[in-house]
C-alpha cells in the first residue's frame, strides 16, 4: 500500500477515481452528525464517506500509483488543528457543508499535493479553484433556512493523509484507503 513501506498496490483497472483527503476518526464523525442532523432535507452522507477532500485526480491509471506515492511522500508537511466551525451551503449545486478557517499547515499540505501532481502531468479537475476547506455534509439539499444554524466548533487533530479509491454505484459513492502517509507533530 502507497506509504507505508510497501510498493504501491496496483490494480489492472485502466482507470480508478482517486483523490487525496484528510479522513477524520471517529469522534470526529459523531461530531459532523450530530451538526448535519440540525438541518432537514437532502441526501445525508454516509458517516464512512465523511473527509476533506485535498485534491481530486479523477481517473487515474493503476501503473501511476508509484508516482502518486512518490509525490505524497515527498510533503514535507507537519500535523495541524483544523477547526470546523460552521455550516456552510452553494445553492450551484445544493450541497451542505461544514468548515472552518485553513490553518497554514493545511494550505502548506494541499499547495505541495497540487503542485507535485501539476508537475508530474497529472490533472486536477478542481486545480483552478481556490481551495475551500470543508466537509460534505448533505447533497441535494433544499435551499435552507435563512439563517444556517450555528454548530458547536469541532477540533480535528490531522496526523496524516490518504489516498482514496472512488467507486460509484447505486447506494453513492464508496470509498477505499489504498495509501496513507504521516503528517508528524509540529515542533
Amino acid at each position: 500500500m502507497p506509504g507505508d513501506g510497501m510498493p504501491p498496490k496496483s490494480v489492472p483497472e485502466a482507470g480508478q477515481r482517486l483523490f487525496f483527503a484528510l479522513w477524520p476518526d471517529a469522534s470526529v464523525v459523531y461530531a459532523l452528525g450530530e451538526a448535519v442532523s440540525r438541518v432537514q432535507g437532502g441526501r445525508v452522507s454516509r458517516p464512512e464517506t465523511l473527509h476533506l477532500t485535498l485534491a481530486f485526480l479523477g481517473e487515474v491509471d493503476g501503473d501511476r500509483l508509484a508516482e502518486l506515492d512518490r509525490i505524497a511522500g515527498a510533503a514535507d508537511s507537519k500535523g495541524f488543528t483544523w477547526t470546523v466551525a460552521h455550516l456552510g451551503y452553494w445553492r450551484h449545486n445544493r450541497i451542505l457543508w461544514a468548515g472552518g478557517a485553513a490553518p497554514p499547515a493545511l494550505l502548506e499540505l494541499v499547495d505541495h499535493l497540487r503542485k507535485g501532481l501539476a508537475a508530474a502531468g497529472f490533472s486536477l479537475s478542481d486545480a483552478g479553484r481556490r481551495f475551500v476547506p470543508h466537509v460534505t455534509l448533505a447533497r441535494r439539499t433544499p435551499e435552507p433556512p435563512a439563517k444556517l444554524p450555528e454548530m458547536v466548533p469541532i477540533r480535528w487533530d490531522c496526523r496524516e493523509f490518504v489516498l482514496v479509491r472512488s467507486k460509484l454505484s447505486s447506494r453513492g459513492a464508496g470509498y477505499e484507503i489504498i495509501g496513507r502517509w504521516p503528517l508528524p507533530n509540529p515542533g
